[in-house]
């Protein structure tokens, strides 16, 4: 069904920060690729136009003007395309009726989302529509979850050929990080938490590490949200805002995966610190700090500077443990700032391989790591600047 479509992706969003920056890496990532056909999509026609011309992108890319609040122009830019990638949020304010579209069309489709008790309500509620119809939907292809769900993946794939098992317990610890949370990460989690206190039962979803893994509620997980000296590290650790969704689509993964971490899989993500009173005192203030629930930081559609975007980076650290004591660890690290700079580039690739390298995987709601694998490792490491390494 997809076969004849006219574009591989569409950029729907082009026109935000984000959705600028995805077009613009396409552009210069894709300059030369004749055979990648995509298209900058959003509310304004004019806007496209000018968003084209000032990232340098050829006069000749389509411009498709589709609005949330316009049905017939979301489902005429969903004919059009094998996949939708969009980084229009909060997603369950402006997701919800493209989720279902695309479920319904079987046309594939990626975001930035960093909401799991949505991501709950759709997988519930278009979970077996996108298996009939063949469309992939894959949640949280940036920032968060990426290099969380792939380091995670990577490390059982190397226990697998060194140990001859996957490990059952594994610390997710952020050595290194420099660069912004998007402000679209931000007004997601605002509305996540006010939609949360309103209703209980989201808020227990909320709470719950399993809440991507319906009908299975696996083994007790470590809360992540007090700071600790770590023996194992040597250093202090703190709690790490982004462990509310990756963990959940960490476990998502394995349960996807037909538990391959085992039923008894254990998976928690800190901030590492340093040693001594000045590693605890930041992990003390990292643990106190609420600015991402408050009115400071970047609005959506706002962000950093190309210069603050190109000193950013993120180093992350999986250490995995076996039930003998045995130990392997991996790295995963990026270039530029994780919120904007990496993200746009992670989505880009996360949309390509779906379309172009992992034709096999079926319909469904997925997260990263069943969906795509190594095939995205290899997409990411070759085109993005992330690099996955055993230590």
């Amino acid at each position: 069904m997809n076969k004849s479509k006219e574009f591989d992706l569409v950029v729907y969003g082009a026109t935000g920060f984000t959705g600028r920056l995805v077009a613009e890496y396409l552009v210069k990532q894709y300059a030369n690729d004749s055979s990648l056909k995509w298209a900058m999509a959003g509310r304004s026609e004019q806007k496209l136009a000018q968003v084209r011309d000032e990232i340098g992108a050829p006069s000749d890319i389509p411009l498709v003007v589709a609005d949330a609040e316009n049905k017939v122009s979301m489902e005429h830019m969903l004919d059009r395309t094998k996949v939708v990638l969009t980084t229009v949020g909060p997603y369950q304010l402006y997701g919800s009726d493209l989720v279902a579209m695309c479920a319904s069309k079987g046309v594939d489709y990626v975001d930035l989302c960093g909401e799991p008790v949505w991501m709950r309500e759709m997988i519930d509620a278009h979970g077996e529509t996108a298996k009939s119809s063949g469309a992939r939907i894959v949640f949280s292809c940036g920032f968060d979850s990426i290099p969380f769900d792939l380091g995670v993946f990577h490390l059982q794939e190397l226990a697998k050929q060194q140990l001859g098992h996957t490990v059952s317990r594994v610390k997710g610890r952020v050595r290194k990080m420099r660069g912004t949370f998007s402000g679209g990460t931000a007004a997601s989690l605002k509305a996540t938490l006010a939609a949360a206190k309103q209703d209980p039962t989201k808020m227990q979803l909320l709470l719950n590490p399993f809440s991507l893994t319906p009908g299975f509620q696996g083994t007790e997980q470590p809360h992540g949200n007090k700071p600790y000296y770590d023996e194992d590290l040597g250093s202090w650790v703190t709690s790490f805002i982004m462990a509310a969704i990756n963990t959940r689509n960490v476990h998502r993964s394995n349960h996807l995966l037909n538990y391959a971490y085992g039923e008894d899989f254990v998976y928690d993500e800190m901030l590492m610190t340093g040693p001594g009173e000045k590693g605890e005192a930041i992990a003390n203030a990292v643990a106190s700090d609420k600015s991402m629930s408050g009115d400071k930081g970047p609005k959506p559609g706002e962000g950093p500077s190309k210069e603050e975007r190109e000193a950013g980076f993120y180093d992350a650290l999986f250490v995995g443990i076996d039930t003998n004591g045995q130990q392997i660890n991996v790295s995963v690290s990026g270039e530029l700032d994780p919120g904007y700079g990496s993200t746009s580039r992670m989505i880009a690739e996360s949309a390509i391989c779906l379309v172009k390298d992992a034709t096999d995987t079926k319909g469904g709601i997925w997260t990263t790591a069943p969906a795509m694998g190594d095939k995205l490792i290899k997409r990411l490491v070759d085109n993005a600047g992330l690099s996955f390494k055993q230590e």
